[in-house]
């Protein structure tokens, strides 16, 4: 099927098409001497299906997928094809549990399982997942101090994990495990180089080395450095190919970028793929900006597909979202990325009994916490689990801290640009709790109460302090439209709403920002004293 006939089948099913998105085409095809004629409709633009909670996903339901695969802050994917079924996970930062295991099997609907990591580590980023003579190894670099790189095994996906360990690698990110033709078990790592692993993978076995000088890209690019990280090695036929990062994560939205090279051996020489870069943002007028951490993976279909990530057009905010690209093998052993810039219809692999995508961000609390998979702590200390009790329909959440900066609120991955979410919440004679937009304990915007005042927070501060007439127990509900944020309260279980006088703009709470690659998270918080009583959260998201 060419693109052609492609985009138009992406349009059975009311499915449409990106405005504009034919309209060179549809003037290149028109005959000769028709210049007088009326221009043709301009195509319906693109809408994404709905899933739960009114949640975009990327399946049109037609034989085609729409970009994200998974929206919301899903960096530097790790994927990992297991027979049939295709595991994936991402840098989970400060959020714990973390390292949540999704599962596909055609690399568009995708199912969380279970988090791999629940001890709190460090900030973990770009981790490597890999299967290795039946066992399950991760290896997560953290940010700490110092810096360090774990292993972390398993016999099963789903655990039991093993506890971390370090490999005393101190200087290096983005570990990617690889195995030569020879047998030997390598880690390479961020700037072109590597260190060989013990045969069991669970210890370093020589020094790092240096084994590849990434290619440069022209000096009068925008980037925000050249940042040579996020290494996927791959074998395929003769071939080793290696994909990397240049051009700094965030900053410009030109500056990310996929690059790659290809050796006989593990060992080397290594040289450069002819048509670098493979993937890059050209301009800010694209639907997806810093585009990079690339691997490549075999669909069921027995064609080839690569994930990485990117940033939405105007929306840092929502952090880097997991993308779904095409790719094609050339005569010459090489391979491009076909997906264009990702902002149309692609075909979704055909398989017989594809996965439910994504999964409900709403609770009635009815049953234990889904920790990792929906919920998690930002930063949390080693017993914050303990503040945490589920019991008939209801979230107890022991406070903690005096605002949401100390005390490790609840958080969610929100992937839409526009939703709600609201709850009922009860406090205790001395306690606070509200629902926040949280980046990081810098940076966060919310609106909470004790039994006196409201208070409103607002740049990552306390900002006022209006009276509260609704005293100890009142519904509340966060409206974040496209990055304008407004607030209601209900005392009567959210029959009638009233609107807090107090609007918010968040579009600057993000990385390039504050730093520290992040998103802003909806999510709950409980502070001061006992505990806060949280009933039937609701998310919705909202089309633009």
């Amino acid at each position: 099927m060419d693109r052609r006939e492609a985009l138009k089948a992406a349009l059975i099913g009311g499915a449409g098409l990106a405005a504009g998105g034919l309209q060179g085409e549809a003037a290149a095809a028109r005959e000769p001497g028709a210049g007088n004629s009326p221009p043709p409709p301009a195509p319906a633009p693109v809408r994404w299906r709905r899933g739960f909670d009114n949640q975009r996903i990327a399946d049109l339901g037609n034989g085609f997928m729409l970009n994200p695969v998974l929206s919301g802050d899903r960096p530097d994917p790790a994927i990992l094809k297991d027979g049939e079924d295709y595991y994936l996970t991402f840098s989970s930062f400060d959020s714990y549990p973390g390292l949540t295991i999704w599962h596909s099997r055609d690399l568009v609907n995708w199912q969380p399982r279970k988090p791999a990591l629940t001890r709190n580590i460090g900030s973990v980023w770009a981790v490597s997942l890999e299967k290795h003579k039946g066992r399950y190894f991760l290896y997560i670099p953290v940010k700490a101090e110092p810096n360090e790189i774990y292993v972390i095994w398993a016999d099963h996906i789903d655990g039991p994990w093993s506890d971390p360990k370090p490999l005393g690698l101190h200087d290096h990110i983005d570990p990617c495990h690889a195995v030569g033709e020879d047998g030997s078990r390598w880690l390479f790592l961020s700037g072109g180089d590597r260190v060989r692993l013990s045969q069991d993978g669970l210890s370093l076995a020589g020094k790092v080395e240096h084994v590849y000088d990434p290619w440069h890209y022209p000096d009068d690019w925008d980037v925000e450095g050249f940042s040579p990280e996020g290494p996927k090695i791959h074998r395929h036929g003769d071939w080793f190919y290696m994909l990397t990062a240049v051009g700094g994560t965030a900053g410009p939205p030109t500056g990310h970028m996929v690059i790659a090279a290809r050796a006989r051996s593990i060992h080397g020489p290594w040289e450069q793929h002819p048509g670098n870069p493979l993937v890059r943002t050209e301009n800010q007028s694209e639907a997806w900006w810093s585009r990079g951490h690339a691997s490549l993976v075999e669909g069921p279909d027995k064609r080839w597909y690569t994930l990485y990530h990117g940033f939405e057009n105007g929306f840092w905010t929502l952090g880097r979202q997991c993308l779904l690209d095409t790719i094609e093998w050339t005569p010459d052993g090489w391979f491009k990325m076909t997906g264009g810039d990702l902002s149309q219809p692609l075909p979704v692999p055909k398989v017989a009994r594809p996965l439910p995508h994504g999964m409900a961000l709403s609770d009635d609390f009815s049953k234990p916490l889904a920790m990792g998979s929906k919920w998690s702590f930002f930063r949390p200390a080693p017993d914050e689990a303990s503040r945490v009790r589920v019991a008939d329909g209801t979230l107890h959440l022991t406070g903690k801290g005096l605002a949401p900066s100390s005390g490790s609120p609840l958080l969610l991955i929100a992937g839409d640009t526009s939703y709600r979410f609201e709850c009922d919440i009860e406090i205790p004679p001395g306690g606070t709790a509200g629902l926040v937009l949280f980046y990081d304990d810098k940076l966060y915007a919310g609106l909470g109460f004790d039994e006196t005042r409201f208070v409103t927070h607002q740049y990552g501060m306390e900002r006022g302090r209006p009276a509260n007439p609704l005293g100890r127990r009142m519904k509340m509900r966060v409206t974040n439209r496209r990055h304008i944020v407004s607030y209601h309260t209900s005392a009567d279980g959210g029959k009638t709403w009233k609107r807090f006088d107090r609007g918010m703009e968040v579009s600057g709470y993000h990385h390039n920002v504050r730093g520290g690659f992040l998103m802003l998270r909806p999510g709950l918080y409980a502070a001061g004293e006992g505990e806060a009583i949280f009933r039937d959260f609701r998310f919705t998201a909202l089309e633009d």
